[in-house]
């Protein structure tokens, strides 16, 4: 795991986690156990051994290209949205080349999580799938874009996850099948299980909420 950080120059850089550096760390049960920098309760911020590195090499500068790669997130009003678009007949193609096998030909199969209600609301949607219980269909396309397809990750374009946003829509009834998909059209989505959300405004705990 790595995390970044800036410096005290204001630079972005690339570190390992405390959990990576602890596996590094002296064994707790031979020689120097306890002793300052061990894992067995010892102290990190004590200073190293007179023959240790100037610097250890973990990690690697994070350039300007890298961090763009990651600040990728869509917020619920469409902010971050890239330009692009893609039409339900494309995302069919996609979606079956890409997605059928583990969400199912109609979106109701799976076996994983499914996009599409296999019933009627009554009152509440069968099941906490895309169409009928997400609140915005734009956090769908953040995490298609993101996170999917599961084995190759990112490497679809924006505009096969405009396609792919657009068909799943229309599986669930809310694009014809001639439309296209964009930034504009896809804020606009009002999604069914929109207002099935409420503020949880309850006291009387930590003030997280």
């Amino acid at each position: 795991m790595r995390r970044l950080a800036r410096d005290g120059a204001g630079r972005c850089t690339v570190w390992m986690t405390v959990g990576a550096l602890a596996a590094c760390a002296p064994d707790a049960s031979g020689p120097g156990a306890g002793t300052a920098g061990s894992s067995a309760g010892g102290d990190w911020t004590a200073p190293l051994a007179a023959d240790a590195p100037e610097r250890f090499g973990f990690g690697s500068d994070a350039s300007e290209e890298r961090v763009a790669l990651w600040d990728i997130d869509v917020k619920p009003d469409g902010e971050g949205l890239p330009p692009g678009s893609g039409s339900v007949a494309a995302g069919r193609e996609i979606y079956e080349l890409a997605c059928m096998q583990c969400h199912g030909a109609t979106g109701t199969e799976g076996p994983n999580d499914r996009f599409v209600a296999a019933g009627d609301w009554d009152p509440w949607p069968p099941g906490r799938v895309f169409g009928a219980y997400w609140p915005y269909a734009t956090t769908f396309f953040d995490y298609t874009r993101r996170a999917m397809p599961q084995a190759t990750p990112g490497s679809l374009s924006d505009d096969d996850v405009y396609a792919i946003t657009a068909y799943v829509l229309h599986l669930n009834g809310m694009l014809p099948e001639d439309a296209v998909l964009d930034s504009a059209s896809l804020v606009a989505i009002e999604m069914p299980g929109r207002d099935r959300f409420v503020p949880d405004n309850r006291t009387g705990g930590p003030e997280i909420r």
